[in-house]
C-alpha cells in the first residue's frame, strides 16, 4: 500500500484534498495529513512516504524549504506542490527541486488526481531504476558494454565462466580449456576486460548472488553453493566487500512485496 502525505497548513484546504484522494483511492492508498512543514519532517522521519502533496506557503517552514530537507534522504518521496501564488520563482526554484507538478488554487479536482497518478506512476519508475542501480555491478556492464570487441578467447571466458560460477573455477583451468599459456591469458584479459581474472570472476559472482537475494528466498548458505563459495562465512565477506553491506542486509534494501518473489 502507497502512503500519501498531504501537507497543508489551511484545515479546509488539507481535508478537502484527503477526501479527494481517499475517493480515488478506495483504500488501495494509506492517506496521513500534516498541518505544518515540522509536523510533516517529523512523521517522515518515522515513516516512509511514496508522494507528498504539500502547499507552498506555510508557517515557520514552507513546503518547498521541506522539499528542500527531504532530498537528504535515502528514499525522498515524488513531490506535487499547491500554491495559491502563480509566481515565476516559486516555480522555478520547485522544478530545481524535482517537484513533478504545479498546482494552482482553486484546486481543479480532475487536475489534482490526474497529477497524483503520474506523481506515482513516475515514483514507481524512479523506485525500479534505483533497484537496478543496486543490481548491475557497473564495471561488469562496462566490460559487457565492449564484449563485441573482445577477442574470441575472451568471448569464450566470459560465456564459460557464466556457465560454471556454481564450480571452482581457476585462471589455469580456463588457460587449459582454451589452450592458451595462463601468463598470457592473463594478460590478454586484463586488456581486454579492464579486470583482472580473479576480480572479474568474483564480481560476476556477487553479481548472480545478488539476482538470487533479489528474485528468491533461498537461504544464504544455498546462495553461496550456488555461486561457488564452499562456506557462507566466505561469501558474506566477499560480498561485503564488494557491496558494503551484508547479504542479508542487501536482500532487505531491494525486498519487494511478497507476491513479486519468486
Amino acid at each position: 500500500m502507497k502512503k500519501i502525505l498531504i501537507v497543508d497548513d489551511e484545515p479546509r484546504t488539507r481535508q478537502g484534498i484527503r477526501k479527494t484522494l481517499e475517493a480515488w483511492s478506495s483504500g488501495d492508498h494509506q492517506i496521513e495529513t500534516a498541518s505544518s512543514g515540522a509536523e510533516a519532517l517529523a512523521w517522515l522521519e518515522r515513516n516512509e512516504a511514496n508522494l507528498l502533496v504539500t502547499d507552498i506557503r506555510m508557517p515557520e517552514m514552507g513546503g518547498l524549504d521541506l522539499v528542500e530537507k527531504l532530498n537528504g534522504m535515502a528514499k525522498p518521496p515524488v513531490v506535487i506542490v499547491v500554491s495559491g501564488h502563480p509566481e515565476f520563482d516559486y516555480a522555478q526554484r520547485a522544478l530545481q527541486l524535482g517537484v513533478v507538478e504545479y498546482l494552482l488554487k482553486p484546486l481543479d479536482k480532475n487536475k489534482l488526481l490526474r497529477a497524483v497518478e503520474q506523481a506515482l506512476k513516475r515514483e514507481g519508475d524512479l523506485h525500479r531504476i534505483g533497484r537496478m542501480e543496486k543490481l548491475v555491478d557497473s564495471k561488469l556492464l562496462e566490460a559487457g558494454e565492449q564484449e563485441n570487441r573482445f577477442s574470441p578467447p575472451v568471448r569464450e571466458t566470459l560465456k564459460y565462466l557464466d556457465e560454471r560460477l556454481h564450480e571452482p573455477v581457476s585462471m589455469r583451468d580456463v588457460a587449459d580449456h582454451l589452450h592458451l599459456n595462463a601468463s598470457y591469458f592473463s594478460v590478454l584479459f586484463k586488456e581486454q576486460t579492464g579486470l583482472t581474472f580473479s576480480e572479474y570472476l568474483t564480481r560476476r559472482r556477487v553479481q548472480r548472488a545478488k539476482e538470487l537475494l533479489m528474485n528468491t528466498r533461498l537461504p544464504i548458505s544455498e546462495i553461496a553453493e550456488r555461486v561457488g563459495y564452499q562456506t557462507a562465512k566466505y561469501f558474506v565477506k566477499v560480498f561485503r566487500s564488494l557491496e558494503s553491506v551484508s547479504p542479508g542486509q542487501y536482500r532487505q534494501s531491494v525486498a519487494e512485496t511478497e507476491e513479486t518473489i519468486q
